[in-house]
């Protein structure tokens, strides 16, 4: 890790009161927090106000745009500020603090990989929400007619930031829920190599979702669509690299 710049990326929309304990949490990880306020109401802003005095660096939005939009904001402040890896944790508190220090290990071999976390859940976890990922599981893998992405919607990764820049100049990944899988599909379409850690998951009681079934149901099923396209048009590549990936392990 000697030569990577990592920081901690968190978009936050109106999580008010599990902010600070979280950075109370991650700041033991000895890395600088990056917060994106995107557009939160008063109360969140005077949390995430507090906690720019206390040092932590905030990036503002001033009107909600959505979770890809807060990420990309985020990216972007980070190269400006020249670190080189960003981990996006969520700002809900649900993901296991004890399991990043694995994200961040790959920074030693791999520094060029996104390191993607896959959810390991307690009791907690509402059943709909379970199984309704592998609906978004399957269309990705048939998307990059892979399983290297074990999970495209969990909140914890770690970003090359530089190399993702210039991709999310391409393509955008859109503004709200569709970003976090497509940023990994395209990703993959690109070339970009991929590891997976796993990530303990908890969901506290009356805890905040900003999921909008309809509107985020939608913009995912176009997002599947508009990617399966994509992919038939990559069809030969894609093949030809599955190709070559199976005759180097039958070697």
């Amino acid at each position: 890790m000697a030569d990577a710049r990592p920081c901690i990326l968190i978009p936050v929309y109106n999580h008010p009161a599990t902010i600070g304990p979280l950075c109370d949490e991650l700041s033991t990880l000895g890395l600088p927090l990056l917060l994106v306020d995107d557009g939160s109401d008063a109360e969140c802003a005077s949390e995430l106000n507090r906690l720019a005095a206390k040092g932590h660096h905030l990036v503002r939005l001033d009107i909600n745009q959505g979770k890809g939009a807060a990420v990309r904001a985020g990216l972007a402040e980070a190269q400006r500020l020249g670190y080189t890896h960003a981990l996006q944790v969520d700002a809900d508190g649900q993901h296991d603090v004890g399991d990043l220090p694995a994200f961040l290990a790959e920074l030693d071999t791999a520094p060029d990989t996104l390191v993607v976390g896959y959810p390991r859940y307690d009791e907690s976890v509402p059943r709909i929400r379970f199984y309704g990922r592998y609906a978004t599981h399957i269309w990705v893998w048939i998307n990059t007619l892979s399983l290297e992405i074990r999970d495209s919607m969990c909140g914890v990764r770690l970003y090359p930031v530089a190399p993702l820049n210039r991709l999310l100049a391409k393509h955008s990944g859109g503004n709200r829920m569709t970003f976090d899988t497509e940023v990994l599909v395209r990703w993959h379409w690109a070339g970009g190599a991929i590891a997976n850690r796993p990530v303990r998951v908890h969901y506290p009681v009356g805890g905040v979702s900003h999921y909008a079934v309809w509107r985020d149901n939608r913009q995912i099923t176009v997002m599947h669509t508009r990617l399966f396209f994509g992919m038939l048009l990559r069809l030969p590549r894609l093949l030809a690299r599955h190709w070559r990936k199976q005759a180097k392990v039958g070697s």
